[in-house]
C-alpha cells in the first residue's frame, strides 16, 4: 500500500519523509526475517526480538573465532554497505523525478492497488482473508514479532514472581559429603550423536570401546537422558538450568536468575563442606556470572597456564583442561567442579587424537603440532557432508577424553556426570525426525562407588555406557530436575 502512495504523491518534504520511513520499517523487518532464519538454523526456533537482539554480539564473536578479527570486520562491513547501497536504490526508485498521475495507466494501476492492499492489510489485521493462501508478508512478520514482544513481557513478568513466591532454598547434600563431585558438559553433545547413523557410527563403537576399559578398571558406569532447555547454542543456559534446578532456555530469564540471588547447585555444596570449582575454557573476558553463582574459584581461559596454541574457536582442547584441572585445580579434599568443555564445538576443525600418556600434555605445547593441521574453517563449511563428519569425529574425541579422564578421577571418593549441554544447530543435525529434533542430551555417571551409581539406576538409566534408545527410554526429564534428583538422592548420610 505506502509504495502506490508513494509514488502517487507529488515531490515535496511529506514524500521525503514517507520514503525514509517505509524504507526504515523495510528495514526492520528484513533483518527480522534474516534473523528468523538463523536463530532458525542454529536453535531450532522462531527469532524473538525482544530476547535476541543481545546475541549479534555473540554471533560477531563467534565469525572472530573462527575467521579472525579482520574477517569479521569486512564481512559485517560488507553487510552494511550491501544493506546501505539497497537502501539508496529503492528510495532513488520511490521517488521519481515526476509522479505518477491517476489519469494514465500507470498512475491508475498504483492507485487500484492501493485501496486493494489497504483492503487486503485490514481484513489481515482482523484475522480474515479472502483467499486462504493469500499473505502479506510485512505486516504477518510485524504481528508476529509484536505477540512475541507481548507474550515473552508477560511470561518474564510470570518468572521473576516464581523468583520471589517460590524459592528453592538452599539444602545440604550429606550424602556426598566427602565426595568429589564433578559436573562436566560436553559441548554439542545431544541425542542425534547416538541415535544418527551418520554420527552414531563413529561414537557408539567409541562409547563401546570405553566402557570395556573402565570397566575392566572397576569403574562402574550407567547412562540415560536429560532434556535441554536449548538447541545449537547458548550452552551457558544448560548449565545455568542444571545448576538452578529452573528451566533457563533465554538469555533474559538467565540475568533474571543470576540477579535474583536464587540458590543453586554450588550453594547446596557449599552448605555441604565442599570446596566450589568452576573450569571455563571457553570464557576469555571478565565473567561476573561466575561470582554471582558464588563459585570460590573460577578457572577462565587465561587461568588455566595453557601455553600452546588456539585452533580456531577453541582455545584449548579438553585434554588439556582435563588434565590440567586434575592436576592443579581438585586438590584433596571434597570438591564440587562444573566444568564446561569447548572441543566439540564449532567449526570442528582440527580434529585431535586422544594423547595416551597424559604425562605429555604438560603445559599444552605439545599441541603445537596441530595448530595448522586439517582445513581451514572456511574452506571445511563449503562441504556439509564434511562438517558433518568432523562434528561426529569432534563429539567422539571430546566424550572420549572425559571418559578416559575418568580413569584419573573416578575413584569411590568421586561422582562424575558427564552430560551434553545441547544438540548441534538444526544446520548440523536436521529437523526431520525424533532424534534430530529432540532436546535430549546423553548422560554417563561414573565412579568406582556402586552406591554412588544406585540412585540412578533406580531412576531409569542403564548400566554401561549406552543409554536406552529414545523410543525405550519414553519421556525424557528435563535437565533442571538434575539439581532436584541430587538433593532428593543424597539427601542423607
Amino acid at each position: 500500500m505506502a509504495v502506490p502512495l508513494i509514488l502517487l504523491l507529488p515531490k515535496g518534504s511529506l514524500r521525503t519523509w514517507l520514503v525514509v520511513a517505509w524504507l526504515l520499517i523495510v528495514l526492520v523487518i528484513t533483518l527480522f526475517n534474516l534473523g528468523d532464519v538463523a536463530t532458525y538454523l542454529a536453535f531450532g526456533r522462531s527469532f524473538n526480538s525482544y530476547l535476541d537482539v543481545p546475541l549479534a554480539r555473540a554471533v560477531f564473536e563467534l565469525m572472530v573465532g573462527n575467521i579472525g578479527m579482520s574477517a569479521a570486520i569486512l564481512v559485517t562491513l560488507l553487510a552494511m554497505l550491501l544493506l546501505a547501497a539497497l537502501f539508496v536504490m529503492l528510495a532513488r526508485i520511490l521517488m521519481p523525478a515526476r509522479p505518477l498521475s491517476v489519469r494514465r495507466l500507470p498512475g491508475s494501476l498504483a492507485a487500484v492497488m492501493m485501496m486493494g492492499s489497504a483492503v487486503l492489510i485490514t481484513l489481515e489485521l482482523n484475522g480474515q482473508r479472502l483467499v486462504d493462501t493469500a499473505r502479506v508478508p510485512m505486516v504477518n512478520t510485524a504481528m508476529f514479532q509484536w505477540q512475541q514482544v507481548t507474550q515473552t513481557h508477560a511470561a518474564r513478568q510470570e518468572f521473576t514472581a516464581t523468583l520471589a513466591d517460590s524459592p528453592i532454598e538452599v539444602q545440604p547434600l550429606p550424602g556426598l559429603a566427602d565426595k568429589r563431585v564433578l559436573l562436566t558438559f560436553v559441548e554439542s553433545y545431544g541425542a542425534a550423536a547416538l541415535e544418527d547413523s551418520r554420527y552414531s557410527d563413529v561414537i557408539l563403537p567409541m562409547l563401546d570401546s570405553l566402557q570395556k576399559r573402565l570397566g575392566n578398571q572397576g569403574i562402574q558406569m550407567a547412562s540415560g537422558w536429560l532434556e535441554s532447555p536449548i538447541r545449537g547454542g547458548q550452552s551457558w543456559l544448560a548449565h545455568a538450568t542444571a545448576l538452578s534446578g529452573r528451566k533457563v532456555d533465554n538469555q533474559l530469564w538467565y540475568r533474571l536468575m543470576l540477579d535474583s540471588g536464587h540458590g543453586t547447585l554450588v550453594d547446596d555444596f557449599k552448605a555441604t563442606g565442599h570446596r566450589t570449582l568452576a573450569v571455563m575454557p571457553a570464557i576469555t573476558r571478565a565473567w561476573p556470572e561466575g561470582r554471582a553463582y558464588g563459585f570460590d574459584d573460577i578457572h577462565a581461559a587465561k587461568d588455566l597456564d595453557y601455553a600452546g596454541p588456539p585452533l580456531n574457536w577453541v582455545t584449548m582442547p579438553d585434554q588439556y583442561t582435563l588434565d590440567y584441572t586434575a592436576r592443579k585445580l581438585l586438590g584433596d579434599g571434597p570438591v564440587f567442579a562444573q566444568l564446561a568443555l569447548i572441543s566439540s564445538h564449532a567449526p570442528w576443525t582440527p580434529i585431535l587424537p586422544v594423547l595416551e600418556d597424559w604425562s605429555q600434555v604438560g603445559n599444552g605445547r605439545v599441541f603445537d603440532r596441530w595448530e595448522n593441521a586439517g582445513e581451514a574453517p572456511d574452506e571445511l563449511w563449503q562441504d556439509f557432508e564434511k562438517v558433518r563428519d568432523h562434528y561426529a569425529r569432534s563429539v567422539a574425541y571430546a566424550v572420549e577424553v572425559a571418559g578416559r579422564w575418568s580413569e584419573r578421577v573416578a575413584d569411590d571418593n568421586t561422582l562424575l556426570i558427564i552430560l551434553g549441554d545441547h544438540q548441534a544447530a538444526p544446520l548440523i543435525t536436521g529437523d526431520d525426525n525424533v532424534a534430530e529434533a529432540t532436546f535430549a542430551v546423553p548422560v554417563h555417571v561414573v565412579s568406582a562407588d556402586s552406591a554412588l551409581l544406585a540412585p540412578w539406576l533406580a531412576r531409569g538409566f542403564t548400566p554401561g555406557m549406552r543409554p536406552q534408545t529414545l523410543d525405550q527410554a519414553g519421556e525424557v526429564t528435563q535437565m533442571r530436575e538434575l539439581r532436584h534428583w541430587l538433593r532428593a538422592d543424597f539427601a542423607q548420610p
